[in-house]
C-alpha cells in the first residue's frame, strides 16, 4: 500500500501564531501529532508520507500512485479539510478519515469513503483487518476508550523536525470535570487515562535521538488529572531524565486553575522544566462559573491563584469566554480589568459557542437557540448560539474587548507587570549570552528590532520595554523579545476585527 497522510490547514487564528513564526524562521508551531501516531500504527511495509499543509501545499504529482489518503482534523481546519477531500476526489483517491472534527461531525461526511472514528487505537486494526479480507465497511466507532500503553511512537521521521516551533508528547486523555460548554469528555471521557511512566520516558528519547532540542507541549487537555501519580512517579522521573542529558527541553502543557492548591506539584513541574501553562479560567463572573458548571474556577481568589502559579516559576496563558447566559451588562470591562491585573500575557478571549455533543449544545438546541455549526475558531466574532446579552451588544463589547488588552499600550503594560514578578527557576536560563549563542533567537531579536521596534505601531512601547528589561531585568530580555513577538502576530489578527461582520 502507497499511503498519504494529510494534515489539513489552519486560518490564521489566535494560536497559529503565524505571524510570529517568521521571525524564528518556522513553518508551523506544533507537528499533526495524531496523523504521527496513525502512521506508526499501520503496517510496517506499507510506503507512508506525510503532508501538513501548514509547511507545505498539496501537489497534483503527490497524488501519484497513491491507495489511500488518511486525513485528520479539528473544527477550526473545516475549510482546508472540504478543499482535500475535493482534491483526493477530483484523483480518485479513497479517503480514511478520523479525528475529531469527523467524530464529531461524521454525519455531514458520507462523502468520505471511511470513516474510521473515536480512539484509533480501537477502530483503526478492525479497519485494518476489513481491508485486508476486503470486505471494509463505511464506519467504524467505538464507545470503549483505549488503554495509551498501546499508543506507539508517534512517526517522526515522517517529517522534518525543523519546520515547527515545538514538539508534541500526550501523557493522558479524559478530564475529570465536565464544564458543559467543552465537547473533551464527549470525546475522551470523563476517566482521566495515562500512560506509564517509562512510556513517557520512552518517547522523550525518542525525540532527543531525532535531534530535537526546545520547547516539547504536552497536549493533554487538563495534565494534571492525576496529581499522585505526577507527584509520586511521573515528574520525578522525567526530572531525573532531564539532568542526564543536561536539560534539553523546556515544556507547557494545559491545566485547571487548582494547579496553583499543590505547592509540591508546582515545584515538582518547575523542576521539571514546565515554564509555561495555559489555564482555561473562562470568566471571573460567579454566576457565569455555576451556569457552565465549572466547578473547579468556584469560590476562589482567581487573581491569587494566576500570580502564584507565575511566581512559583510558569507562565500562565488563559482563555476567557463572553457570552454566558449570565454575564452582567460590565462583563467586558470587568475583563479587560482582571486580564490587566493578572499580568495575563497570552490571554484568549472568545465567544461562547456550543460544539455538537456538549450539554451546552442540548440545552440550546431545546431552546431553539442554535443557530449554525461552531466554527471552531475560538477568536473569529462568530457564535453558534442567541446570547440572552444580544448579538449586537455581546459583539461590540467583544471586538472593544480584544481591542484594548491587544493595543501596544495594554499589551506592553501587561508584559512588564509580569516581567516584574516571574521569577524563572528553571536550569536552562534565559540569559542573553545564552541568546545570542543560538543563532534562530539571534535572528528573531534583529527581526524583532525592525520590524517591531522601526516599523509598527508598537515601536515606542517596545523600546521602553526593551531598555526597562536590559537594565532592570536583563535575564528576562529574551522572554521581553518573544512576548513582543507574540503582540505582533496578536495585533495581526485581531487588527481587522472592526471588519468582521458576526
Amino acid at each position: 500500500m502507497k499511503i498519504l497522510l494529510v494534515y489539513p490547514e489552519f486560518p490564521d487564528t489566535f494560536w497559529s501564531f503565524k505571524h510570529a513564526l517568521k521571525f524564528i524562521s518556522k513553518k508551523a508551531t506544533h507537528p499533526p501529532l495524531g496523523l504521527l501516531t496513525i502512521a506508526s500504527m499501520l503496517p510496517e511495509e506499507w510506503n507512508k508520507k506525510l503532508i501538513d499543509l501548514n509547511v507545505r501545499p498539496l501537489r497534483d504529482t503527490d497524488f501519484a500512485g497513491i491507495d489511500f489518503v488518511f486525513l485528520s482534523a479539528m473544527s477550526v481546519q473545516s475549510k482546508s479539510v472540504i478543499s482535500v477531500i475535493k482534491r483526493c476526489k477530483e484523483h480518485k483517491i479513497r479517503i480514511v478519515a478520523g479525528g475529531p472534527f469527523f467524530t464529531a461531525g461524521y454525519i455531514d461526511h458520507n462523502e468520505i469513503d471511511y470513516l474510521v472514528l473515536n480512539e484509533a487505537e480501537i477502530t483503526l486494526p478492525q479497519f485494518l483487518n476489513d481491508l485486508e479480507t476486503g470486505n471494509p465497511k463505511h464506519i467504524y466507532s467505538t464507545a470503549e476508550f483505549a488503554d495509551l500503553n498501546s499508543t506507539p511512537i508517534p512517526s517522526w521521521n515522517l517529517i522534518r523536525l525543523k519546520d515547527y516551533s515545538s514538539m508534541s508528547v500526550q501523557f493522558s486523555r479524559g478530564c475529570p470535570y465536565n464544564c458543559d460548554f467543552c465537547d473533551v469528555t464527549n470525546l475522551f471521557g470523563r476517566k482521566f487515562r495515562t500512560k506509564s511512566t517509562s512510556k513517557i520516558i520512552e518517547e522523550l528519547n525518542a525525540l532527543y535521538k531525532r535531534g530535537w532540542r526546545g520547547n516539547v507541549f504536552f497536549v493533554d487537555d487538563n495534565f494534571i488529572g492525576n496529581k499522585k501519580k505526577l507527584k509520586l512517579e511521573v515528574l520525578p522521573e522525567i526530572i531525573e531524565w532531564q539532568k542526564a542529558m543536561k536539560y534539553p527541553f523546556t515544556f507547557n502543557t494545559q491545566a485547571s486553575i487548582n494547579l496553583s492548591d499543590d505547592d509540591e506539584l508546582l515545584q515538582l513541574m518547575v523542576d521539571a522544566g514546565f515554564n509555561a501553562v495555559f489555564v482555561g479560567i473562562e470568566t471571573t463572573n460567579e454566576e457565569s462559573l455555576k451556569e457552565c458548571k465549572k466547578t473547579q474556577n468556584q469560590r476562589r481568589e482567581i487573581l491569587h491563584n494566576v500570580k502564584k502559579i507565575q511566581k512559583a516559576g510558569m507562565e500562565v496563558q488563559a482563555g476567557f469566554i463572553l457570552g454566558f447566559d449570565n454575564d452582567p451588562p460590565n462583563i467586558f470591562d470587568r475583563m479587560v480589568d482582571f486580564i490587566q491585573q493578572s499580568g495575563i500575557v497570552t490571554a484568549m478571549v472568545g465567544l461562547l459557542n456550543a460544539p455538537k455533543g456538549t450539554k451546552l449544545y442540548e440545552r440550546l438546541v431545546n431552546e431553539n437557540r442554535i443557530v449554525k455549526n461552531f466554527s471552531g475558531n475560538n477568536t473569529d466574532v462568530s457564535t453558534n448560539l442567541i446570547p440572552k446579552l444580544g448579538l449586537d451588544k455581546l459583539i461590540d463589547g467583544y471586538k472593544r474587548v480584544v481591542s484594548e488588552i491587544y493595543s501596544p499600550k495594554y499589551y506592553y503594560e501587561r508584559v512588564k507587570k509580569f516581567l516584574k514578578e516571574f521569577k524563572p527557576q528553571y536550569k536552562i536560563n534565559f540569559s542573553i549570552s545564552n541568546y545570542l549563542k543560538n543563532s534562530e533567537y539571534l535572528a528573531a531579536l534583529m527581526k524583532s528590532i525592525v520590524i517591531i521596534g522601526i516599523k509598527s505601531k508598537a515601536r515606542i512601547h517596545f523600546w521602553r520595554l526593551f531598555f526597562w528589561s536590559l537594565f532592570r531585568k536583563p535575564k528576562l530580555l529574551p522572554l521581553m523579545i518573544t512576548f513582543s513577538i507574540y503582540g505582533y502576530h496578536f495585533q495581526r489578527v485581531f487588527e481587522n476585527l472592526s471588519n468582521l461582520h458576526h
